[in-house]
């Protein structure tokens, strides 16, 4: 099994996880106006969607220094150990963002970026 891919597969998926978290169990869900009614939210369902938003825009990032570092060839226990970690730091990302845990978030942030800057370094 691939897991530099696997990891890619996952991190694709977690913004699919954050939208069920803003959405689960709620009796108005209105699915003709999704983003209005996501925007209009308040407290946890409101910082899931923030964090669904936020892996959309970290995903690319990743994603690329995964196909570049496959590309390159670079080790591949060093790609699915960068791999592995930035998921995992996504998941703790979108933990902290729902808990409302704002200083810990923003570690963890950093932590992923760094992972999949890594990824970039290891390619060079």
């Amino acid at each position: 099994m691939n897991h530099a891919v696997l990891t890619v597969l996952i991190a694709g998926l977690l913004p699919i996880v954050c939208a069920g978290i803003a959405k689960w169990g709620v009796k108005n869900y209105d699915n003709h106006q999704p983003r209005s009614w996501l925007a209009l939210q308040e407290g946890y369902r409101a910082r899931a969607n923030a964090a669904q938003e936020n892996s959309f825009e970290a995903f690319p990032l990743f994603a690329a220094g995964v196909a570049l570092a496959l590309w390159r060839e670079v080790d591949a226990q060093a790609i699915t150990q960068c791999g592995w970690f930035f998921v995992a730091m996504r998941v703790a990302y979108i933990y902290c963002y729902v808990a409302d845990r704002a200083t810990l978030r923003s570690l963890v942030w950093c932590l992923g970026l760094a992972a999949a800057v890594r990824l970039y370094v290891l390619a060079l």
